[in-house]
């Protein structure tokens, strides 16, 4: 399994969940400036990361549900996705922290468990994901 998070979560909290997840789990966690510009479009590194397997995306830009490119190119991906709302992002680094590491064995667990192209929310103060996003099935 591998997480790629993309710039709207800082690379600093990033290299502190490596450090913690290296004995403790068998999948991979990148970085969105890992791999890429960090000014590249959504849809580009999405569309990138749907050719390259099986990623599954965390995130906490609102855009990528919203946006109509950005929420088209999600969509067709089949990457599953875990985003952070409710201003999420405008929080200190000390809330979010605490956040992304309480959520973080959760996130685990559902991506092993989803479908393939799901989607979710993680709301402020919340104890379970919201489901946003089911893909359809043929």
């Amino acid at each position: 399994m591998k997480f790629f998070i993309d710039a709207s979560i800082s690379s600093n909290l990033i290299k502190a969940l490596k450090i913690i997840a290296l004995s403790h789990g068998d999948y991979e966690i990148k970085h969105l400036t890992d791999r890429f510009e960090k000014n590249i479009k959504d849809e580009e590194w999405i569309q990138e990361l749907s050719t390259d397997g099986d990623w599954i995306i965390i995130s906490a830009d609102p855009r990528i549900t919203k946006g109509k490119a950005e929420k088209r190119a999600w969509q067709e991906s089949g990457l599953s996705a875990f985003f952070f709302s409710g201003g999420w992002a405008s929080n200190n680094v000390w809330k979010q922290a605490e956040d992304l590491f309480r959520w973080w064995p959760k996130i685990v667990q559902k991506a092993r468990e989803c479908e393939n192209g799901t989607g979710y929310c993680m709301p402020p103060n919340a104890r379970d994901f919201k489901p946003i996003y089911t893909p359809e099935i043929d």
